[in-house]
């Protein structure tokens, strides 16, 4: 609460007081956005990255002449900044944040900083669970549509790069409970919360109640002229909701109750949106994307799209027609009649909850990697009925082992993606599926999920 008043009290430093200093932490995507957004606006820019910087990056920032130091922090570079934008990787307990902290100096994200120069209406999206899935399917109904938009958050390129570089009336955003930490002014007119379950609780003091203030801060600042989009049937959502209070019109989605306005799901399996705007229905067979948990996310998206008076007709046609994210539940390959799905993106116990749930066969389950402090009971009746072995990936499986030794007949240590496609492989029989699904985070073998699913996808390709 300090920082949200530290931040809320101190004016925004800007370039017409000489060339205000501003310290970009991180030289990922976010910080080399920002750096290019700062520049522009006439700022004194200093990015620096704790760890090595991309080639890519690299050679963004010498193009654009911005000064930068990587695998360190030179505090006298950093402490004498007006202000600061950090990476949303960068933990508040890391030194120099703890230290910036104590002087006072605002510590911001991209997100806050790059909303300062844009006019656009913003769509936010947020979730443990389902966030890139909704976020794709929300932007490719709005430009289908015909709508002048932009895809931006924990997805595609930096928002900050492009309110620098394009002119969209919209953007869709992804935006993670870390960017939602150093958010403070940010208004979203279009704020959708998926869910809340345990993620990322060793940033949150192992509370999942910390973890879920940080979601709700999508809602903050909001108006009545605003829209907060929710999942009744989320526990922690509603639990959250009880304790606090919102300004925007409330739209709730719900397949176990009938909600107006909002969306629900009727007797005949039809998705049935209502908000002000004539109803819309659609059949759940003539979904894109199938399995329970993306008629939330369809759900979600429809929302959105009723709320901005798309037709009906357009939003039916790109719903049916939306292509799945990569490392989501991605279709790879059929060998000798065996499945192989990448889901390297679910990196928490309930992604991998959904990716079970969705599964019809029997499954042998790639599982492990770096582990945030994991529940692994909610799998355990899912793994019961479905699971015929499962297949570990990762440093250290022992708490894998832990959880599902007794239940399920053969566990395998792995240490590559290679290695666990050829075992999985042998391990399943014609009409199973591999599936991987890890439940974990990816920096103990791979650069991040991305890099895993693509080795794995490699790996399946050379079976």
């Amino acid at each position: 609460m300090d920082q949200d008043n530290k931040i809320s009290n101190q004016s925004t430093p800007s370039p017409s007081d000489g060339a205000a200093r501003l310290v970009i932490l991180g030289a990922g995507e976010s910080g080399v956005g920002a750096a290019y957004l700062a520049q522009q606006q006439g700022f004194d820019v200093f990015v620096s990255d704790f760890g090595g910087i991309a080639d890519n990056y690299k050679k963004q920032l010498e193009d654009w002449r911005i000064p930068f130091e990587e695998k360190q922090h030179t505090e006298e570079l950093i402490m004498n900044a007006a202000e600061v934008v950090k990476s949303p990787g960068i933990p508040d307990k890391a030194p120099i944040i703890k230290k910036l902290h104590e002087k006072g100096t605002p510590v911001i994200s991209e997100i806050e900083f790059a909303g300062r120069y844009t006019d656009a209406k913003i769509i936010g999206i947020t979730g443990s669970n389902g966030k890139t899935t909704t976020t794709s399917l929300t932007y490719h109904i709005l430009k289908d549509a015909g709508m002048n938009v932009g895809l931006a958050g924990n997805i595609g390129k930096s928002f900050a790069y492009q309110v620098a570089t394009e002119k969209f009336d919209w953007y869709v955003l992804e935006l993670s409970s870390f960017m939602l930490d150093d958010m403070f002014r940010f208004k979203v007119d279009i704020a959708v919360l998926l869910n809340i379950t345990p993620d990322h609780l060793d940033r949150y003091d192992y509370k999942l109640e910390n973890y879920a203030a940080s979601k709700f801060r999508i809602t903050q600042n909001q108006t009545v002229a605003d829209y907060f989009i929710y999942c009744a049937d989320d526990p922690e959502t509603i639990k959250g909701m009880k304790e606090r209070t919102f300004g925007a019109q409330l739209l709730p989605f719900s397949i176990q109750q009938k909600f107006e306005p909002g969306a629900y799901l009727d007797n005949n399996d039809n998705i049935v949106i209502n908000t002000t705007q004539e109803h819309f229905t659609m059949s759940i067979q003539d979904l894109a994307l199938q399995g329970k948990h993306n008629i939330y996310n369809s759900m979600a998206s429809g929302i959105v799209a009723k709320v901005l008076e798309l037709r009906n007709e357009t939003m039916r046609e790109s719903m049916g027609n939306f292509k799945s994210i990569e490392h989501r539940l991605e279709f790879v390959a059929n060998i000798s009649g065996i499945r192989f799905i990448n889901d390297s993106k679910a990196t928490n116990v309930n992604s991998t909850w959904y990716a079970l749930e969705s599964m019809t066969s029997d499954v042998v389950l790639i599982l492990g990697g770096v582990d945030k402090g994991n529940d692994y009971t909610m799998l355990n009746d899912l793994v019961k009925q479905k699971v015929k072995a499962i297949v570990c990936l990762g440093k250290d499986n022992k708490r894998i082992h832990e959880a599902f030794d007794d239940m399920v007949e053969i566990i395998v240590n792995t240490s590559s993606a290679q290695e666990a496609a050829t075992v999985a492989y042998h391990l399943a029989t014609k009409g199973d599926t591999v599936l991987l699904s890890p439940a974990c985070a990816s920096f103990d073998l791979f650069k991040n999920y991305e890099d895993r699913g693509d080795q794995f996808k490699a790996a399946v390709k050379e079976l």
